[in-house]
């Protein structure tokens, strides 16, 4: 089966050695470049809780001011393991998606206990700070890292490309949706993916590519890539 992983190389490394041992054929076309951008220190060093919607948030973020037993709320497993690795232990987990995880921040955390900060990209698909505003929370998000959309691509692998379009396609976020549907449409590839299962990481991401005509569209969480190989 061939595969093609969009994310960067760092986030999916581990995922092309798997599927390559498995004995899938795996394409790597990076859609997004994450950027690093400076941000306000002082709420951080003295939140009472911290919100993690994703790995590059904690990857952007120093880390070393924080108090680590802090409450620490994360959107699904990939943002778990990264918090993990830079010593948070008071960690909940949602199933990957952030209406989840409003409801456990809501479970777990009561807004008399103090402030929250909400640690983003610039891009974010749902304002959950401002719904846990509405709620009577304290919130002050914070924004680290930008993302910006690839344009160039090697040539010769977009020939490869059209030559042997990929059986699944994982896209992991709305900008990426965006911007894989602005590669479509500039390579003029709109008619090559009707025999191709098209793994969105919610129904958000995949209404961007909707207009495409795929042979299936699922829904994932990170963690459920290889799972998802014997689904279709």
């Amino acid at each position: 089966m061939h595969v093609l992983l969009t994310r960067q190389l760092e986030d999916c490394s581990e995922l092309i050695v798997r599927f390559k041992e498995l004995g899938h054929m795996v394409s790597h076309l990076p859609l997004l470049n994450i950027e690093k951008v400076p941000y306000d220190h002082k709420p951080i060093k003295n939140c009472k809780s911290i919100i993690f919607t994703s790995a590059n948030s904690i990857k952007y973020l120093n880390s070393n001011e924080i108090n680590k037993n802090i409450k620490c709320f994360c959107v699904g497993l990939a943002t778990e393991k990264k918090a993990r690795s830079v010593g948070f232990q008071n960690i909940i987990t949602a199933e990957g998606n952030v209406r989840n995880l409003k409801e456990l921040i809501l479970q777990n955390y009561d807004s008399s206990n103090g402030s929250i900060v909400y640690v983003s990209g610039e891009i974010i698909s749902s304002d959950l700070d401002n719904q846990l505003i509405n709620e009577g929370y304290s919130v002050k998000r914070l924004i680290n890292y930008k993302t910006n959309h690839n344009k160039i691509f090697d040539i010769k692998f977009i020939e490869k490309l059209k030559s042997n379009i990929p059986h699944i396609i994982y896209i992991y976020s709305y900008n990426s949706a965006l911007s894989f549907l602005n590669f479509i449409k500039n390579e003029s590839l709109e008619s090559l993916w009707m025999d191709t299962n098209l793994m969105c990481m919610s129904e958000k991401t995949s209404s961007i590519l909707n207009e495409i005509k795929w042979k299936k569209i699922f829904l994932f969480n990170p963690g459920e890539e290889e799972f998802l190989l014997y689904k279709i």
